[in-house]
Order: C-alpha cells, then sequence, then structure tokens
C-alpha cells in the first residue's frame, strides 16, 4: 500500500475536485481505493456522500457511545480521535464507506478543527519519547493504516487542507508521497516557496527529534512525504487575464517547484519533469456533476451533458485516465518500501 496526500497550502485550486476524480478513475483502472478525508471543512465527504447519507454519518458520530464505535467502528475521523480529545483512551477504529467496489472513504468531519490545538500541544512533547503525545501525533497514521488494511486498499488519496497547521502537519507525516495541484498564478508560485520549506523541516524534525527515542510498540510514520510533482489546474481564461499573462506564471513554476520543494536550486531551467499534466478547466461539468453525484467524466446524456458537452465529458475522461496513468508509473518509479 501506499499513500499520496494532495496538498497545497494556497486554497481554491481544484484539490479535492482532483482527489475525488483520482480516485473514481483509479478505482476504474482497476486498483483498490481509500479515499481519505483529513480536511476540517470536509469537502471530499460532501463529493461522495449525498445529504442524506452525510447526515446520517454525522449523527452517527455526534451521537455514537465509544463502545459501539469500538465494536462496529467509528463513522468519522473525528469519531475515531475523540478518547484523545477527551484524554480517555487512544484512537477507535475508523469505518470505512463503501462508494463501490474497490472504492472507500474515511469521512471527514467538520468537529475535526478542534483536534488542532491537542496536536499543535503534542508536538514539542514528543521529541522527548513522550508515548501519550507521540500516540496523539500518530493518530492520523495509524487510523489510515487500520483502515486500509480492513480493506484491502493498495493506494490511499489523503484530502488535506490549505494550510501549514497542525491537523496538515500529522496528515502529512502519515504520507508516503505529496501531490501538489497548482494553478498558474503568483498565489500558487508564493505558496510553493512556503510549501517546499516547510515539508523539509517536518521531515527533518520528524527523522532527527522524533524517531530516534521512538517508544517501541508505536506504530509511527516513516514521514517520507516524497514529493511526486504537480498538477496544473487550469483555469477558465478570461479578457482581464489574457493568455499571456497565464502562460507567464506557468514557465516560472518549474524552477520554483525545483528549488523551493525540491531543494534543487541548480535545476536546468528548461523542461518540465515534476509536471505530471495539465488539466483543462471543465467548469461548465461540475454542475451537471455535482446534482447527478458522479464524476464528470462519467455525465450521460440522461444527466443534462448534451451536444458538446458529450464531447467535453469524453475529454475529461481521455485527461483523467492520462493523468492516473502517469501518476501510478511515478508511483510505480519510487524505491520499493510499504506504509
Amino acid at each position: 500500500m501506499i499513500s499520496v496526500a494532495l496538498f497545497n497550502n494556497k486554497g481554491g485550486v481544484g484539490k479535492t475536485t482532483l482527489t475525488y476524480h483520482l480516485a473514481h478513475m483509479l478505482q476504474r483502472l482497476g486498483h483498490r481505493v481509500l479515499a481519505v478525508d483529513l480536511d476540517p471543512q470536509s469537502n471530499l465527504t460532501a463529493a461522495f456522500l449525498d445529504d442524506e447519507a452525510l447526515e446520517d454519518v454525522w449523527q452517527e458520530s455526534n451521537g455514537a457511545s465509544g463502545a459501539e464505535e469500538a465494536d462496529q467502528g467509528a463513522p468519522t475521523v473525528a469519531a475515531a480521535v475523540k478518547p484523545i480529545m477527551e484524554g480517555m483512551g487512544d484512537i477507535l477504529p475508523c469505518r470505512a464507506v463503501t462508494i463501490a467496489e474497490g472504492l472507500w472513504l474515511v469521512a471527514g468531519d467538520l468537529t475535526l478543527s478542534s483536534f488542532e490545538d491537542r496536536l499543535s500541544e503534542a508536538w514539542p512533547k514528543g521529541f522527548t519519547g513522550d508515548p501519550a503525545a507521540l500516540r496523539t501525533t500518530t493518530a492520523f497514521h495509524r487510523i489510515i493504516q487500520a483502515a486500509a488494511r480492513e480493506v484491502d486498499a493498495d493506494i490511499v488519496l489523503i484530502d488535506v487542507g490549505p494550510n501549514l497547521g497542525a491537523i496538515n502537519r500529522a496528515a502529512l507525516l502519515a504520507a508516503d508521497t505529496v501531490l501538489v495541484p497548482l494553478a498558474a498564478d503568483l498565489f500558487s508560485l508564493r505558496g510553493l516557496r512556503n510549501l517546499g520549506p516547510t515539508l523539509r523541516a517536518w521531515r527533518r524534525t520528524w527523522h532527527y527529534k522524533v524517531m530516534p527515542d521512538l517508544p517501541s510498540g508505536i506504530d509511527a510514520p516513516a514521514g517520507l512525504m516524497h514529493p511526486l510533482g504537480y498538477v496544473i489546474m487550469q483555469p477558465t481564461m478570461r479578457l482581464d487575464r489574457p493568455v499571456r499573462a497565464y502562460q507567464r506564471w506557468l514557465d516560472r513554476i518549474p524552477q520554483v517547484f525545483a528549488s523551493a520543494v525540491l531543494d534543487e536550486p541548480n535545476a536546468p531551467p528548461t523542461g518540465r519533469p515534476s509536471e505530471i499534466a495539465t488539466l483543462r478547466n471543465y467548469q461548465s461539468l461540475m454542475p451537471l456533476a455535482h446534482d447527478a453525484r458522479k464524476p464528470m467524466f462519467d455525465l450521460r446524456s440522461a444527466d443534462g451533458a448534451l451536444g458538446s458537452t458529450q464531447t467535453l465529458v469524453q475529454r475529461c475522461f481521455q485527461d483523467f485516465q492520462s493523468l492516473s496513468e502517469k501518476l501510478l508509473k511515478r508511483l510505480e518509479g519510487l524505491p520499493a518500501h510499504t506504509s
């Protein structure tokens, strides 16, 4: 099993949409996929589940007793970490929701945001090998590992929020690899300059301050966070943002990614070795897909995808299939390991 966190500390780049469609396409290509929603906004969970199912999951998360959750599995990540938050014990197993054959979801919950302070407090205490602090810091890793084993997943996609806070630190430490969705604009470039050094600092701290004194018996992540590359999420071109301006930012991304994220400031200024794909804008398909509760590339005429829209649906399928195949090739090219 290998895990991929989709992360950009700049919001609004289409990260959750990318995660949702990658999960469906990877499953379509024959992989057993577990999608994990570690963004307290829970947009990935809302994409997978309709309002009725979502309400049921969140009501169960609020109302079930610890004994029931221990027996049946916690319905959300927030419910799984509730014993830690309340100082009553360790994580509960988290029940994965079946979306389709070969595709599962570990549901998120808005109440997960209250775990931020507990994670912040635990981080420095883990430097001394404090077992309770390390159980807190490794909670997401252990929840993901248990859920992935339960469904025998071979790929885990982790959706995280757009910030560099404690929740995302714990989520990214649990990830073997990191895929970065980007927009071709100044904000994404600025975000990359923050993202790269922060990931390296977290990795160094984990490897040199935490792992050497890690108590036996605590299942801790390797903290690899290997950068896979980036995906350009193409915006809608507007008269006030012409193609020339878009291209200017696009041309700067490879060097900034190499320097800031890969720590290769002397990388050749030509070529785009870290760019996995550029996804066109499918804005006209999004409302149809939302109403139909399915990926954009699965829309049919009965869903309102008529005429030229059906051509865009086919292109969308081809684009995500190509992206998924390229992503799989990069994953296969990594040094052999399992989480």
